[in-house]
């Protein structure tokens, strides 16, 4: 009888082990954090996002959202351009300055639709941006696009090496001199589109196509702002880059060769 009943409590303690290695190799739903004051549009969004598979926490304030964010881990933040206690221009310029949250993409919302909003938006790190009012399915396209692009990518330990300069794949992570460059997921794949196509000019639209998944208005200036954010990463000199180059009323052209190599 005792036998009996250790076999059974081994066999309930087994499966219980099963049933939690299981739940843990289960894909959670992505986190997402969304910092807005308006009530009535983040209880919308909750429920459209959460529908779609995703794990809403809200904060009506940038402080609210600041503890949410030390408390919590998240894949991706939606953050209002402007909130009762602060600027979120200014609460991303925080963020990307901060090795915990530097490379956690960011995407921006604004009732105001102005060009120069947007500019600043991507200067100051944030990966894209969305005017108010919006319809909630491209919130959730927009979202899926930036997190498909932070997902690991099966492409081994494939380098691309320029120089001094290092664009680890795999890694996601750009090097100069062998020290990480802090760019942002959107920046990073835009710089892997013009390395993998050495010495050929790509327009603005060939580049918009390259990034599939990741909507940009034709009419902004969105990839300059990002270009202008790259050379101030991995040039020597923004002012006189050597590495990517414009050309004037064709597009950009990342050089085949670089640093003492000279130009191509």
């Amino acid at each position: 009888m005792l036998q009996t009943f250790d076999d059974s409590a081994a066999r309930l303690q087994a499966e219980q082990a099963a049933r939690q290695a299981a739940a843990a190799q289960r894909p959670m739903n992505p986190r997402l954090l969304l910092i807005d004051d308006d009530a009535r549009l983040t209880a919308m969004l909750g429920d459209y996002l959460s529908s779609a598979g995703f794990d809403v926490s809200f904060a009506g304030s940038l402080a609210q959202g600041r503890a949410e964010l030390e408390a919590g881990q998240y894949e991706l933040l939606v953050l209002d351009l402007m909130l009762p206690d602060g600027d979120g221009l200014e609460f991303c310029r925080q963020l990307r300055s901060d090795k915990r949250w530097r490379r956690l993409p960011v995407l921006m919302l604004s009732a105001r639709g102005e060009p120069m909003d947007r500019i600043l938006g991507l200067e100051l790190g944030a990966d894209d941006y969305l005017a108010k009012p919006f319809e909630p399915r491209e919130l959730q396209a927009r979202v899926k696009a930036l997190l498909r692009r932070t997902e690991p990518q099966a492409l081994g330990d494939e380098v691309l090496r320029f120089g001094r300069l290092e664009i680890d794949l795999a890694a996601r992570q750009v090097r100069l001199d062998g020290n990480a460059c802090d760019l942002t997921s959107h920046q990073f794949d835009l710089l892997v589109v013009l390395a993998q196509s050495p010495g050929r000019v790509l327009s603005r639209d060939q580049i918009m196509d390259a990034l599939k998944g990741h909507p940009l208005e034709a009419f902004d200036r969105s990839i300059d702002v990002h270009i202008s954010r790259i050379r101030s990463v991995i040039e020597d000199d923004a002012k006189n880059p050597r590495r990517v180059l414009t050309v004037r009323g064709a597009g950009y052209v990342f050089a085949r060769k670089q640093d003492a190599e000279g130009l191509e």
